[in-house]
């Protein structure tokens, strides 16, 4: 078990890194030579993957990682819509701790747009919008929030860099902390829509009609 866990987040991460891409066939053959580890323990590292929806079991033509739909990606925002604002009307209750995560995802975002690395800046993104759902300080809801994005993340890093139809999350992300500390729930609520509702527009674009 705890061979297959250590392998199935040596993947996790390829997946969220994007060196295995959405699409990405994961040869038993090829994977537990380059891991030095045996078929039945890949096929476990496997399972625990597809609980996770990063990968899928296609009959007769192995594993992949998963290619989200567009349904997927509009449950997946669904969800996240549901689980962030959760967070955010938490806000005038939460710990120092839980607010400095946030102004950190902020940073984080900002030194990595002015540095010009958009994967950081998308990985600062989610950092951020994690730390939002935290503020609710609920472990299931910090949980579920983890899981749908690291789903997203690999969709997010396959997309072009000049996806970001209105202003890039670092932007958005530091106005919608100065609502926050300003106590203007009301429009830090509809700046966090807007955000999610951009965010998922752009995914839903580049699939183009093909993924229906």
């Amino acid at each position: 078990g705890s061979t297959a866990q250590r392998v199935a987040d040596v993947l996790r991460d390829r997946i969220a890194e994007g060196t295995l891409p959405p699409g990405t066939r994961l040869s038993e053959e090829a994977l537990g030579a380059a891991l030095g580890v045996s078929r039945n323990t890949l096929r476990e590292a496997f399972r625990l993957l597809a609980h996770g929806r990063l990968v899928v079991h296609e009959v007769n033509r192995g594993v992949r990682v998963r290619v989200l739909s567009r349904a997927d990606v509009l449950d997946i925002f669904t969800v996240r819509r549901a689980l962030e604002l959760a967070g955010l009307r938490a806000a005038p209750e939460a710990r120092p701790s839980q607010l400095s995560a946030l102004a950190q995802a902020v940073a984080g975002g900002e030194a990595a747009a002015r540095a010009g690395d958009w994967r950081a800046v998308s990985t600062a993104d989610l950092r951020f919008h994690r730390a939002l759902g935290g503020l609710a300080g609920s472990p299931r809801i910090d949980e579920y929030l983890s899981r749908v994005l690291a789903e997203l993340r690999p969709a997010l890093l396959a997309l072009p860099r000049a996806r970001w139809l209105n202003e890039p999350p670092p932007v958005r992300n530091r106005r919608l902390t100065d609502l926050l500390e300003r106590g203007a729930l009301h429009l830090a609520e509809a700046e966090l829509e807007s955000s999610l509702a951009d965010s998922r527009q752009m995914l839903l674009d580049t699939m183009g009609k093909a993924a229906t």
